[in-house]
């Protein structure tokens, strides 16, 4: 055998996978058809947001969190429903346990931190055993996803320079070699160099072939989400609505979730495919990197919601509230669109972009600049994207702003009477400190946890205050994400047949496996679980694989 582990994908599952296994004394090589630049995949990109149950970051916040607390949420955001969701089942509550138990002692002790103000991402709307986040529990890792990386990609260096794991960029693998129904290496194209900046397209020319034999295969290829007609082909209609015909790509192309078909033609099965979670909160980037390369807004809660049609959305389609009911609101709507109206009071203090790139203070630990945030302007980055994205229209008067929104999709859909008419009724519930309006309690709640009024809401105001403006209006687009449906695995990340009957030496970790299980969300996430269930299942197919 050319290695005892073959490791298929470099980002984070895969270097995790890589680092555990190669300290239980294994010969590990790891294939990625990007070229070294990309290393690290998409949690690179990230903005390295963690779920942790009961941490100290949430208590010294007087938050107070338990795993029966998170168990329901987690269970209620996911609505198991299906008989192939055993193991996802299985992984859920696995998952909860680390994340209530060693997760963050683990990292700690290989020297990530954690920003000290915890995010309430996903907050639901409904019922309290429904979908969302009871209590804050987004812990965004000091230097975001480079800071999540980093003592991964230090330990597979350290393990590269001793001669126990070897990197193969730039191969391709096109398909699984199974000899007496076991899977034993792989084999495919050897792609031209191309230096191209990290995140961007880059050459598919052939220049060779490859074959690595190993005693057993990890793959921990990512997702679907820059390959939108895959995207579309496993669109769940009968949930969300039709597929839209517009999107922006919140990944580089290269997530192409090739390697799923790959696997089943070795005998992997894939579950829940139709189960996907996409922004709907996207900015066409000014300044794009990759194909059609969108920017989700993390926003807090006081921006107005309005369709295409300028008609304000009603709860639970509230800024940072629920994704995916939001995202079947739009597609109702029967446009790919819709729109943020908003104050310059407002985007000073709620607006936030999704990425490293996006949040240099964050990515490069330096407090002086992270202290900006509490200004009076808005970010540097969300300053940008207002003079430059062609997303954003600003001015002092409504009419005026409506007249630009209109002018900006070229579409004439927004009346201005109607749009003003929305606007000052809501304006009327900001008068008292009661409200009938979902979205004025939601606000008036959020700004009852700590970390939401010092840095995530702004002081309720009348929308057509002057002091507060200008007026600002955001269009929305529809942003491809992530996979919830994968690779089924058992417990120890073996990949299984549909049978349920493991595949000799076949392993999956991360997005490509569902985060585990093949779907160990199920059909909501409640952030911050992503990047968690690539460490997750990237540590356990690490330390099961050849055992």
């Amino acid at each position: 055998m050319d290695c005892d582990v073959l490791v298929i994908g470099a980002g984070l599952a895969g270097l995790v996978a890589a680092s555990e296994a190669v300290d239980r004394g294994l010969r590990v090589t790891v294939l990625d058809q990007e070229g070294e630049q990309n290393l690290g995949g998409q949690a690179f990109w990230s903005l390295g947001g963690l779920f942790f149950i009961d941490s100290p970051e949430q208590r010294r916040m007087r938050i107070r969190d338990s795993r029966a607390l998170a168990r329901q949420d987690w269970f209620g955001s996911a609505q198991f429903d299906r008989p192939e969701d055993h193991w996802p089942r299985l992984w859920a509550d696995a998952y909860l346990d680390f994340a209530g138990g060693e997760k963050r002692a683990w990292l700690h002790a290989q020297g990530m931190r954690w920003f000290p103000i915890v995010g309430w991402a996903e907050r639901g709307g409904g019922l309290a055993t429904g979908h969302g986040n009871s209590v804050p529990r987004f812990h965004v890792t000091w230097g975001t996803g480079p800071g999540v990386l980093a003592p991964f990609l230090r330990r597979v260096r350290e393990a590269e320079a001793k001669g126990r794991l070897s990197f193969r960029f730039r191969h391709r693998v096109d398909r699984l070699l199974v000899d007496k129904g076991a899977v034993v290496g792989a084999e495919g194209a050897v792609l031209a160099a191309d230096p191209v900046a990290r995140g961007a397209r880059s050459s598919r020319d052939a220049v060779g072939a490859f074959a690595v034999s190993a005693d057993a295969v990890v793959v921990a290829s990512g997702g679907i989400g820059g390959n939108h007609e895959l995207v579309r082909r496993n669109w769940p209609v009968d949930r969300l609505g039709p597929a839209p015909a517009r999107m922006v790509s919140g990944v580089p192309h290269h997530v192409d979730g090739r390697m799923l078909a790959i696997a089943q033609e070795a005998g992997g099965s894939v579950i829940n495919g139709d189960r996907m979670w996409h922004y709907t909160e996207g900015l066409r980037n000014w300044d794009p990197i990759w194909p059609n390369h969108g920017i989700r807004i993390l926003p807090g809660p006081s921006s107005l919601w309005f369709d295409a049609d300028g008609n304000r959305f009603s709860a639970p389609a509230i800024p940072g509230f629920d994704t995916l009911g939001t995202l079947k609101a739009i597609t109702a709507s029967g446009h790919d669109y819709s729109w943020f109206i908003l104050t310059k009071a407002i985007i000073k203090k709620e607006f936030a972009l999704s990425g490293s790139e996006q949040n240099p203070d964050l990515t490069g630990k330096d407090i002086r600049l992270l202290l900006k945030r509490l200004g009076r302007n808005p970010p540097g980055p969300v300053q940008a994207f207002m003079d430059k994205g062609e997303d954003f229209v600003v001015r002092d008067r409504l009419e005026d702003l409506v007249a630009a929104m209109n002018a900006l999709t070229g579409e004439g859909r927004l009346d201005a009477a109607h749009v003003r008419a929305q606007v000052e009724a809501r304006d009327r519930e900001i008068d008292n400190a009661f409200s009938k309006d979902a979205q004025t309690v939601a606000i008036r709640g959020a700004r009852r946890y700590l970390g939401d009024l010092l840095m995530r809401t702004a002081r309720p105001h009348r929308m057509l205050d002057p002091t507060a403006g200008p007026l600002i209006a955001v269009r929305l687009n529809l942003l491809t994400r992530k996979t919830l449906g994968g690779l089924q695995t058992d417990l120890g990340g073996r990949v299984l047949e549909l049978s349920g009957k493991p595949v000799p030496g076949l392993y999956a970790a991360g997005e490509v496996s569902g985060f585990g299980g093949g779907g160990v969300h199920g059909y909501n996430a409640l952030e911050g679980t992503f990047l968690g269930g690539c460490l997750f299942s990237g540590r356990i197919a690490g330390r099961n694989v050849c055992a």
